[in-house]
């Protein structure tokens, strides 16, 4: 028989997938120039000249490279201070965050009781209200409370608006666990809290890390209520950078390099955390 010659619409049809993967490539390759510009502007301008920093016709690529703008970060005001009270605060919230957070997503998802719809519905309501409305009702309160001016009386601040999506965020891992599994092992002979631990606890891994590592960045980067609750002797990492601009003006670079030492942190906890976010979705699998 001779052979058939092939139409041209398999062709057609192999081509739209490439022309449709090269488009999503080319967007994904838009919003990671758009996201990481600034990031990069911020590491160029820190290493820069100062006298560069403030050039009206600024280069795209770097000059020359200096670690001047470090050291003019350091001087200009106290630095591990406020690096040290930023790290207790962020620490602290995601340490009492994450623990709270598990055991009421724990209450919301596994158990039935009276008002359960009113406290989900009040979790959503929380996260709609405007930080900056409660900065009054706030202070005043920690003034009575005696916690003005403390870095406990931050960390509760703090609690209250990361807790509300800790719990609403760590419920959805929770409900995407099969309650089978902890029946399961309560038949082999565990206890509630035992199955808990052994069952659901790895599986909730990845929910656990990836919003400790939200609670961190939020707190870490607050700065309105750092600055409202917080004398200068007292006052956070985020605040510190306000130093940098004094009724003479802005220093730019120093202030990109002081911005630059601040991501470090954030950067390091991202490098420690990525692998037991990706080794946990696996983890406390059953096997068949």
């Amino acid at each position: 028989m001779d052979a058939v010659a092939p139409t041209g619409s398999g062709s057609r049809r192999t081509s739209r997938p490439r022309k449709s993967k090269v488009g999503w490539n080319l967007l994904g390759l838009l919003v990671f120039v758009t996201a990481g510009f600034p990031v990069y502007w911020m590491l160029n301008t820190a290493f820069k000249p100062a006298k560069d920093a403030i050039d009206p016709d600024p280069s795209l690529l770097p000059t020359g490279i200096t670690f001047s703008n470090f050291s003019r970060a350091l001087d200009i005001a106290d630095f591990w201070g406020p690096v040290g009270r930023s790290l207790i605060v962020s620490l602290a919230v995601v340490a009492i965050g994450i623990v709270v957070g598990t055991l009421g997503a724990l209450a919301i998802s596994r158990f039935s009781f009276r008002g359960r719809k009113i406290v989900i519905v009040g979790i959503l309501a929380v996260q709609m209200i405007p930080l900056v409305a409660m900065i009054i009702p706030v202070f005043l309160l920690l003034n009575d409370l005696d916690q003005y001016d403390k870095l406990s009386g931050l960390i509760i601040t703090y609690l209250t608006f990361i807790l509300p999506f800790t719990v609403w965020t760590l419920r959805g891992f929770i409900v995407n666990i099969p309650k089978e599994l902890e029946e399961a092992a309560m038949v082999d002979g565990c206890s509630p809290t035992g199955a808990f631990l052994r069952v659901v606890f790895p599986l909730l891994a990845p929910g656990m890390v990836a919003t400790s590592v939200y609670g961190f960045i939020q707190a870490w980067n607050e700065y309105l209520y750092a600055l409202m609750l917080l004398s200068q002797k007292n006052q956070t990492a985020t605040v510190w950078l306000g130093n940098f601009t004094t009724k003479h003006g802005t220093e730019y670079a120093p202030m990109m390099a002081g911005s630059t030492m601040m991501a470090v942190p954030i950067v390091v906890l991202f490098l420690l955390v990525q692998r037991k976010m990706a080794a946990g979705l696996t983890a406390g699998a059953v096997k068949g």
